[in-house]
């Protein structure tokens, strides 16, 4: 009953003499006296009560109380809130259209008045041209001095102080459209040259995604954030902008897969040359930087699947040195453990697919860094696509809003899970930042506040023994993917390096016995017990 509640205080704003641009009806189908849209005031046998009256002796509108606009109110309305006009209050109509369309105008009082009534609108004077001004978009700074948690920000940032959709609801609505359209030229130029906020085609920008984009920003402290289709189209649109052709790039040798395929077969024929060093090798980070013009280090910190760690803030320190950018692929680590960005990286990427969205229901990967980088790679990404649809924007908005309880979870049981796994007799090596045997966890525990959810480990023994191991396993799903609710276990030998060869496989460290289990939000107990009862089958 908000919009009702609103109109009430509108009602009791306007002057007695005022006559409402509709007619109203109540709900047992009399009319009650209010001029209609021909201006023509109707009554029946049980009806003849004024305007004044309609409103009650309390000053309130009876909720039986049905508002119908004439033909051309839709055209009264502004652009904003034509398009989202689903997702607001009947008071919120009220107002754009009673101050400036009533007969002689609402006076500066009753104008004031109608703006409290309504929250989502600050203010409702309009331009000449009959247009709302364009709400705020939100302030990251004002979301740092309110919210000094990331959990906090998970919940918030971008949607709790004007999120660019006038709305009075919660939850930021979906935005479902492919294109967006202008009242005339005059406002098209506007926006062309910057003095009307809007946008303009589904490729270049959407509502909804905005919203995310600004989440994430806060969350990494970035000025700025692009999110794309997935994880990968996220590396390519990155790779494909900031290494020129010609150029040089250093990357390391525990890689996503796909990444490392794309380096390999595709920046080649940009005659884009790759040094390659251990993620620990910081001496040959230097020759590399000496001997090239590089333009870039891009690396994961955790890396995929054995989780080495880079000294992010050394990296980018040598790096700056000699004017390369460095990028930093965090999804294993996500914002709640590690923000590469106060590090010194210049560049954060993550596979939003993961830990960020959640529930293993959703594609997305994104970008963040300075309003200057991303903007050159928006740019990139308004010419090749990679659009993320805005139903996936919402749902990755939904599932960053418990990111912090999960990814708590994610690392507790994790922790208590590399440590078990490390003190039993069926597991040769465990690969988890989180424990002292990690070559960095040094590293890690400088930079991260958490290790994560993943955990890999050898079993004692070859590809078939890890088989029956995984195939024995209860609780989590035999999957490609990780960072969800539900526990996911997968044998990367066959999962992801199947069509190679084990000499070739064993080259990237990818053993037949390696398993990488990414564990869920379930019950530690149960989780070990499930691991228990299959390692009886190595």
């Amino acid at each position: 009953m908000a919009a009702v509640s609103s109109c009430s205080a509108l009602l009791r704003a306007m002057p007695s003499s005022a006559a409402p641009p509709f007619e109203a009806r109540a709900s047992d189908g009399h009319f009650s006296g209010f001029p209609s849209a021909d201006g023509k005031e109707r009554k029946n046998k049980r009806s003849t009560s004024s305007f004044a009256s309609l409103r009650g002796e309390r000053g309130g509108l009876s909720s039986a109380v049905i508002l119908r606009f004439p033909p051309n109110f839709v055209r009264q309305l502004s652009t904003k809130a034509r398009r989202n006009c689903s997702n607001i209050g009947v008071a919120h109509i009220v107002a754009a259209s009673w101050t400036n369309k009533l007969p002689g105008g609402l006076s500066a009082a009753a104008a004031a008045a109608a703006a409290d009534a309504v929250v989502a609108i600050p203010q409702v004077e309009s331009d000449p041209a009959g247009r709302l001004p364009e709400p705020e978009s939100a302030d990251l700074n004002r979301d740092a001095a309110v919210f000094s948690s990331d959990g906090s920000l998970t919940v918030h940032a971008g949607e709790r102080f004007g999120r660019g959709i006038i709305t009075d609801g919660i939850t930021t609505p979906i935005v479902n459209t492919s294109a967006y359209w202008f009242k005339n030229s005059a406002e098209l130029i506007d926006f062309k040259e910057g003095r009307h906020k809007s946008f303009e085609y589904g490729r270049y920008g959407n509502p909804t995604t905005t919203v995310l984009e600004e989440k994430m920003s806060a969350l990494e402290r970035a000025e700025s954030t692009l999110f794309v289709t997935s994880g990968m189209y996220a590396s390519v649109a990155m790779l494909q902008t900031l290494v020129p052709r010609g150029g040089h790039m250093v990357t390391t040798t525990d890689c996503y897969r796909k990444t490392r395929v794309f380096i390999q077969n595709e920046l080649p024929k940009k005659d884009i040359s790759v040094t390659v060093i251990d993620p620990a090798d910081m001496e040959g980070l230097k020759r590399a930087l000496e001997e090239n013009n590089v333009s870039l280090f891009f690396t994961e910190s955790p890396t995929n699947p054995l989780f080495r760690c880079v000294d992010i803030e050394l990296v980018s320190k040598l790096c700056h040195e000699k004017g390369a950018l460095v990028c930093i692929d965090g999804t294993f680590a996500t914002p709640i453990n590690q923000k590469a960005l106060p590090l010194g990286a210049d560049l954060v990427l993550h596979s939003a697919t993961k830990f960020i969205a959640g529930h293993n229901d959703v594609l997305a990967g994104c970008l963040s860094g300075s309003q200057e980088l991303i903007s050159k790679i928006r740019v990139y990404h308004h010419v090749v696509g990679g659009v993320l649809n805005p139903n996936a924007a919402y749902m990755i908005l939904r599932g960053m809003k418990t990111l912090h309880l999960r990814v708590q979870q994610h690392n507790q049981t994790a922790l208590r899970m590399a440590q078990f796994l490390e003190e039993h007799p069926k597991i040769r090596r465990v690969y988890y930042p989180g424990l002292e045997s990690h070559p960095e966890h040094h590293i890690a525990r400088q930079q991260m506040t958490g290790f994560g959810g993943v955990v890999s480990f050898e079993v004692d023994g070859d590809l078939h023994d890890t088989i029956r191991f995984i195939d024995n396993l209860k609780i989590p799903y035999l999957a490609p993917s990780f960072g969800g609710c539900e526990s996911i276990v997968d044998q990367p030998a066959i999962m992801s390096y199947w069509d190679l060869s084990q000499e070739e496989r064993v080259k990237y460290g990818i053993k037949d016995n390696l398993v990488r289990f990414s564990f869920g939000v379930e019950d530690f107990d149960d989780l070990k017990a499930d691991v228990v009862q299959a390692l009886k089958y190595v």
